[in-house]
């Protein structure tokens, strides 16, 4: 499942593709709405469908207003809902989020932001929480079984903060380090990490044992503050595998930081610019560039460049794994990789 926009038309589109060969096997104009301003490297349908195998989920922009529809896997639509404003010069992509019998979105934003989180089979608003500033940012919440408790952790609106996603209850929140935020956080060995890069760059591990507000205290496992832009991402988010967290700036360099400490063990010029966030598959990080470049790069305290491979398009969005095959969406195409296959196109 992937969205798309007809831009001579507004037409914001819900596609489904054929696993086996690529094919349309259902289309659906979710909505027709004047196009939104934004930023240049954003698009009009950046949103990420999420799916449970039974229906999906989808978020658009109508002139000022969130849209979330939900369909069944064959195209029928079950509901639609609009949860408030969202206001942003960069444009919008809020991605749903499922936990359970919820679908979560976030709606920090220039004027008053908040999380929401609807009844998956309603639509039905369950819980609402208001966030401390109207800043945009655009981070997907990252949820997790952590120190006891569920944990759905978020950066944005000028702060860190971390929510019970049943209730939208606050567990605990770190002011700052910055202002804007687009890379989720990730989670290991007790350890949440952040990276930031507008306007300052920080890299951040957070005790998941964090209560109440953490600025300046002893959650903070260690923090990197004076560094160059190459050493932070501000949009590609991260991955955590094992000990270790792997971060890719966005201006290509790829490094690799102990959870629990923070100490560098390596960096490595990759790309020129990246904007896709890192995949861990297999005991290896897939790490691919906006030109169309992809390293695949053994995970662990030492770097092992294990292959590089190149499409004839560039790409921003981030690849996705599932039961073998490696789909790529390009400028003009999506790919299906696959170990026991060809490549299809």
């Amino acid at each position: 499942f992937l969205t798309s926009c007809i831009e001579q038309t507004g037409d914001r589109l819900l596609l489904c593709l054929s696993r086996k060969d690529g094919r349309i096997l259902w289309q659906k104009t979710v909505l027709t709405a004047p196009l939104e301003r934004k930023h240049g490297e954003n698009s009009f349908a950046s949103s990420t469908p999420a799916t449970d195998g039974k229906h999906l989920w989808v978020a658009f922009l109508q002139k000022e207003d969130m849209i979330v529809a939900c369909y069944d896997l064959s195209g029928n639509e079950v509901w639609r809902k609009s949860p408030g404003k969202l206001l942003s010069r960069h444009g919008f992509c809020s991605s749903p989020i499922l936990w359970k019998n919820l679908v979560i979105l976030n709606g920090d934003q220039d004027a008053q932001a908040y999380l929401v989180a609807l009844e998956k089979e309603t639509g039905k608003e369950v819980w609402r929480a208001d966030r401390p500033n109207r800043t945009r940012s655009y981070c997907a919440p990252l949820i997790v079984e952590a120190a006891g408790k569920t944990q759905m952790v978020l950066s944005g609106s000028k702060c860190v903060t971390s929510y019970d996603p049943a209730t939208g209850k606050l567990h605990w929140i770190l002011d700052g380090p910055t202002e804007q935020y687009v890379a989720s956080l990730v989670h290991t060995r007790g350890i949440f990490f952040l990276t930031t890069g507008f306007p300052e760059y920080h890299l951040m591990g957070i005790r998941d044992t964090a209560e109440g507000n953490i600025t300046g205290t002893r959650a903070i496992a260690w923090h990197h503050r004076k560094l160059k832009e190459l050493q932070a991402s501000y949009v590609p988010s991260p991955v955590a595998v094992g000990d270790y967290f792997y971060v890719v700036s966005d201006k290509g360099l790829l490094s690799c930081f102990h959870a629990e400490t923070g100490k560098l063990e390596w960096s490595q010029k990759l790309g020129r610019r990246h904007r896709s966030s890192l995949v861990a598959v297999d005991g290896h990080l897939l790490v691919s560039s906006d030109e169309g470049d992809t390293w695949v790069v053994k995970a662990g305290p030492r770097y092992e460049l294990v292959a590089k491979n190149r499409l004839d398009e560039g790409s921003y969005a981030s690849h996705a794994v599932s039961h073998g095959d490696l789909l790529i969406r390009t400028f003009g195409h999506v790919y299906c990789l696959s170990v026991n296959s060809k490549a299809k196109k």
